[in-house]
């Protein structure tokens, strides 16, 4: 258990006389967006046949409800052309909007009624119906809301040499193993310290009125307009438990991050488990139209909503949890990161230079084992500052909640080490952005209002709509008149023409009843 704050001045000596590896760091990224009307409210359109096949686009699909856009990256050593190629994705889809707009933040626009909120198609094959139902059972359990919230998620992994010069773990001569056991010590420490991304970058201190009725939420919220709330210290109401963390780490999950092997038991677990708060809504519904896949706590492995995930690369048909207990894990899923409102394409090179600082930090600072107590008291610092990070003198708990220090100070102390990281990245690169990046952010450390959550709420004393829509209406119409940078229009014909075809050939493989199609995935998912 973490008592001081952690050492990494041996790692960065062993680092100097190998710099090099630190370049070789591997980035994907997925944004989320939600349709929109021109008025501000949801769209209830249908995904827009322009675009191709949700179910099998490569780059551009849909995640829970059918009017939220995600656009999905390749992987890449080089941050300018992930971002290039997402800045592409956004440009193709605002070209193929008809009379809609793309919100620019996490919470959602103005919902007038929650039938507005339509659940994600993916065609009349097994799998597509499998995913629709699976967003039912979504909606069912957490409300159709959550729906439609929006995030980054940021993809992530060090490459073969650095896993060569770093890790020395004795007795563990499998490289899966090896690659495993220093990604856990990086989730353990970013469980600890990880809430310094929703104090700097959290971007959802607001949201309308519907959200908060819909949701029963009783807090002390202030009035912005007639229909905007914000909360005075608030980073990230997305992260809270009014938004993704209401679908959290349950204590009767008993996930810990020590041990692959009881990660996955853990989780599969979960999956197995009936939950009598979800047997409380039951499979069907009085029309005798099921509900959800099934009881359990988690529907599948997918509904493990945390901050962040250990991944591996499937292949086969296999599931996360089976490709990482087989090949290790191959790259972490970082999704505590908002739209970033500032930039159209919701994310932008600081975030990503302080990403990269901060997972090498996490993979070097020492890294004790974290028990349920130790985690459940880092889910509430992380609830704390998506609540009230920016309060003067906000002070987190460590050592297990036995001490409390000050978030500042120790903002403070962490920044310190990735400046020296910094130096050593930027000595290596022939360039100061890493550093440029560290002096900017002591600097939102400082002053709160500096922040991204700070910036937005001197931003929306007129309301969210109307903050919103204009950054919506000037993105779309820069987007519009912009030439593509990497992909051009017939790589976007091409595989628009492939997700079709390729979902017609699926459909058409379908031998078996959905219902068939489902008891065979639950007997598959109970071995």
């Amino acid at each position: 258990m973490i008592v001081d704050f952690p050492n990494i001045s041996k790692s960065i000596q062993k680092l100097e006389n190998n710099p090099n590896v630190l370049l070789e760091l591997y980035r994907g990224i997925e944004r989320e967006t939600l349709r929109i009307n021109y008025d501000g409210t949801i769209a209830k359109s249908n995904h827009p046949e322009n675009l191709g096949k949700p179910l099998t686009h490569s780059w551009i699909t849909t995640d829970f409800s059918e009017s939220l856009l995600e656009f999905v990256t390749p992987v890449s050593k080089n941050i300018e052309y992930v971002l290039s190629f997402l800045r592409d994705l956004y440009r193709h889809t605002a070209k193929n909007l008809k009379k809609e707009l793309m919100w620019p933040f996490s919470m959602p626009c103005y919902v007038r009624k929650k039938e507005d909120i339509l659940l994600a198609k993916y065609g009349s094959s097994n799998i597509g119906k499998f995913k629709t139902l699976y967003r039912k059972g979504l909606r069912s359990r957490y409300g159709p809301f959550m729906q439609i919230i929006s995030g980054i998620h940021y993809n992530f992994s060090f490459s073969k040499k650095f896993w060569k010069t770093i890790i020395e773990v004795q007795n563990i001569k499998d490289k899966n193993t090896k690659v495993s056991y220093g990604y856990l010590c990086m989730i353990r420490n970013y469980y600890r310290f990880g809430w310094i991304i929703p104090y700097l970058f959290g971007s959802s201190p607001a949201v309308f009125k519907s959200y908060l009725v819909e949701n029963k939420i009783n807090f002390p919220f202030k009035k912005a307009s007639n229909e905007t709330y914000y909360l005075p210290y608030a980073t990230s109401l997305r992260m809270s438990d009014f938004g993704y963390n209401k679908i959290k780490l349950k204590n009767d999950l008993k996930i810990t991050f020590n041990n692959l092997t009881n990660y996955v038991k853990s989780v599969k677990e979960a999956t197995k488990k009936s939950s009598p708060e979800f047997e409380r809504i039951s499979l069907f519904d009085v029309k005798g139209n099921r509900l959800q896949i099934n009881t359990n706590i988690l529907q599948t492995e997918n509904e493990l909503y945390i901050p962040i995930r250990p991944k591996g690369i499937l292949s086969n048909r296999i599931s996360t949890l089976d490709s990482i207990l087989k090949n290790g894990i191959e790259y972490i899923e970082i999704r505590s990161l908002d739209v970033n409102p500032f930039n159209p394409i919701g994310v932008d090179k600081l975030q990503i230079y302080f990403l990269d600082l901060f997972l090498i930090w996490c993979m070097l600072a020492d890294s004790p084992f974290m028990n349920e107590k130790e985690l459940n008291c880092c889910l509430k610092n992380w609830n704390q500052v998506t609540l009230k990070g920016r309060k003067p003198r906000k002070s987190i708990l460590m050592n297990c909640g036995t001490k409390r220090v000050s978030l500042k100070e120790t903002s403070q102390m962490l920044m310190n080490d990735l400046i020296k990281l910094a130096d050593l990245l930027d000595k290596t690169t022939s360039d100061i952005q890493y550093k440029k990046t560290c002096f900017d952010l002591v600097e939102m450390i400082k002053d709160p209002t500096l922040t991204f959550s700070g910036r937005i709420l001197q931003n929306i004393q007129n309301g969210m709509k109307e903050f919103g829509l204009n950054l919506a209406r000037k993105y779309h119409e820069n987007s519009v008149n912009e030439y593509y940078e990497i992909i051009n229009e017939s790589d976007f014909t091409t595989e628009k023409n492939r997700s079709v075809s390729k979902q017609r050939k699926i459909e058409g493989k379908d031998k078996i009843s959905f219902n068939e199609f489902l008891m065979k995935i639950q007997r598959s998912g109970s071995k």
